[in-house]
């Protein structure tokens, strides 16, 4: 039998079980219970015994009874609220009065959406502290940065890091808002007028409101959708996945520097002793979990799209040709995005890094990126501008050659050194070539961003307590 990988490999015990089966339906009852003891607290002919019930009989599944009904009504709420009156008889009668399909569906998706992002925030906040850790101890690093992929003005590696931290946080900060902003569907009935319910209460706007507030509450909720069809608009899912593929941007933007700073063999993720990296080539050190987290965010990119067709598709006040969609990209979207935090919360507390080859590769290019420094050093001595221009830029062009076209790396600081038009010892070019004179503001930078941006959040949002991840493979 076929089963999604994000279920059997890549995604949390705690993720799955917000879109198992079990979670939803039982979330249906608690909806139906909430229901039932709003009505009751409003004067409806409820039981406290009916309650009752229905909260005992909450975990009491007959699957193969479900499945019958489903195949004979071909409708699953009606399917549910059948076999939950098996088991709950004395409130058989009373069970889902006044509500339509999209009471239990929609107002489940948005409690199980709702939870997923609140992990989701846990899991990003624990890896931005993992970050944090890492810029604060390497601030002061230097290192080669790259324009276009090409060597260019030093920076640091506390620098670099907290390029990775500011995506980070600004995806966190969306997770934030865009669970903050969630709203309930709520009770709107069969078209969105809410007119089961103000017939039930015989006409009494003020019961039907505080009905709808009473529920919302009582799910965790205290923003309600003011209008709607018979479902929230969906326009609402088009933010939420939008959230969820800017975890997926910033990832895939590390993982895709992470690997091309292993090929430099600066930074790594970790290998374990016992770990294969090629089945062919015994040496090899292949970044397996950051090429997983770039295949993984490629996919969760790829479902933001659909939300928005079903948005700009909804028919007046509802079809159905949403149904069966969101019930595959919902937790396929939330799914990937757990998996992708996962993998990011590893890397981020297991990352390597070389400082004896990041400083092997400055040293290496930094005397082609200090050449005017040492045009301004020998000029202070009376030499010819031009003239020292000139010169270097012969003395770089052909050792450039002589790499590229020879294999033979040349030295320019010992060419300077021993050129009398420069008139520069050793000792001088050495404290003109020294790392520290080239990082400009990077470790200031580094320590004010932390500080300022970043320790906040991390005290604010301290309460968010990540669970144990693990990744295996």
């Amino acid at each position: 039998m076929s089963e999604s990988p994000l279920a059997s490999r890549y995604a949390s015990p705690e993720m799955l079980a917000l879109f198992s089966p079990h979670y939803k339906y039982t979330t249906w009852r608690k909806l139906w219970i909430s229901l039932a003891k709003a009505q009751r607290d409003l004067g409806l002919p409820i039981s406290v015994e009916q309650i009752l019930e229905m909260e005992q009989k909450i975990e009491e599944f007959s699957w193969d009874r479900i499945a019958s009904y489903e195949k004979k009504l071909c409708h699953d709420v009606m399917a549910h609220i059948h076999a939950f009156g098996d088991v709950a008889p004395l409130a058989k009668g009373i069970i889902h009065l006044g509500a339509t399909s999209c009471y239990v569906t929609d107002n489940t998706d948005l409690i199980q959406m709702k939870e997923a992002l609140t992990l989701l925030q846990a899991k990003l906040l624990g890896a931005i502290s993992h970050f944090s850790s890492l810029a604060k101890q390497y601030a002061d690093l230097p290192c080669l940065s790259y324009t276009h992929l090409q060597a260019a003005q030093p920076t640091t590696i506390g620098k670099r890091i907290c390029l990775w931290i500011q995506d980070f946080l600004m995806d966190f900060e969306t997770l934030v808002q865009t669970t903050h902003e969630l709203r309930f569907l709520g009770l709107k009935g069969a078209t969105g007028t809410q007119a089961s319910f103000l017939a039930l209460f015989d006409g009494n706007t003020s019961k039907v409101q505080e009905l709808e507030e009473k529920i919302a509450k009582a799910m965790g909720f205290s923003r309600i959708i003011p209008i709607s069809g018979q479902t929230y608009t969906r326009k609402q899912d088009v933010r939420i996945f939008q959230a969820l593929s800017n975890i997926a941007i910033s990832c895939h933007k590390f993982a895709t520097d992470l690997r091309l700073l292993a090929h430099m063999k600066e930074m790594e993720e970790s290998f374990h002793k016992d770990q294969v990296g090629s089945s062919a080539m015994p040496y090899k050190r292949n970044p397996t979990r950051s090429e997983r987290l770039c295949g993984l965010s490629r996919y969760l990119l790829s479902l933001q799209d659909n939300p928005t067709y079903t948005a700009a598709t909804q028919w007046l006040e509802r079809s159905l040709d949403d149904s069966a969609n969101r019930r595959v990209s919902i937790p396929e979207a939330f799914l990937c995005a757990d998996a992708v935090l996962n993998l990011l919360y590893h890397l981020s507390s297991h990352l390597v890094i070389y400082p004896k080859m990041i400083e092997q590769r400055v040293l290496e290019e930094l005397p082609f990126l200090a050449t005017e420094n040492i045009i301004m050093a020998a000029s202070q001595k009376g030499k010819n501008r031009q003239e020292l221009h000139e010169a270097l830029r012969k003395k770089c062009q052909r050792l450039s050659d002589q790499w590229k076209l020879e294999g033979e790396k040349g030295d320019l600081f010992q060419e300077i050194a021993e050129d009398p038009l420069f008139a520069l010892s050793k000792e001088e070019l050495q404290r003109i070539l020294n790392p520290s004179h080239f990082i400009g503001r990077a470790p200031e930078q580094v320590k004010e961003f932390l500080l300022k941006e970043i320790d906040p959040v991390l005290q604010k949002y301290a309460f968010l307590k990540t669970p144990t991840i693990r990744v295996e493979i």
